[in-house]
């Protein structure tokens, strides 16, 4: 069979669906995020299963990020939010949406244990009240800030 017949087969299976993703690849399609810097130990949970965290990993919303004794990493969320993760932190991201013409959305976190310093983007500012973190302890509403949340050993 010639290249071009290969290639015309091939694209008329994708447009019927022959490949269509697995549902754990649909939502990548919109990640709430990307792995910026990635140093030491980087490890991304995602439903029951444990990956590397290298730069360039896509964080989607309801992903943990844990990141060792050795460990830190930059994500960039699609909003424009910087988070830096330090060592020995668990990030949980609770939920992650966001529209990129309105800037409408919401970001819910959770940081279990470690260091996770914000600079907010465009959620916070554009819709006061859309982003909030949760400690152990406490939970902090965001308005378009910069802020760092560090939690001890319980």
């Amino acid at each position: 069979m010639s290249t071009i017949k290969i290639q015309t087969v091939t694209a008329m299976l994708a447009a019927c669906g022959v490949f269509a993703m697995p549902a754990a690849h649909a939502a990548s399609a919109n990640p709430a995020g990307v792995i910026k810097t990635s140093k030491g130990s980087v490890t991304i949970e995602r439903e029951g299963r444990k990956m590397a965290g290298p730069v360039g990993a896509t964080v989607l919303p309801s992903d943990r990020i844990v990141t060792g004794v050795d460990g830190s990493a930059g994500i960039t969320l699609r909003d424009e939010t910087l988070l830096a993760l330090g060592p020995n932190t668990t990030l949980a991201l609770d939920k992650f949406a966001f529209d990129s013409t309105t800037h409408a959305g919401a970001l819910d976190a959770s940081v279990k244990r470690g260091t996770l310093a914000v600079i907010s983007g465009k959620l916070a500012k554009q819709s006061p009240g859309a982003v909030k973190f949760t400690t152990p302890s406490t939970v902090l509403g965001v308005r378009g800030t910069e802020f760092v949340i560090e939690v001890g050993e319980q």
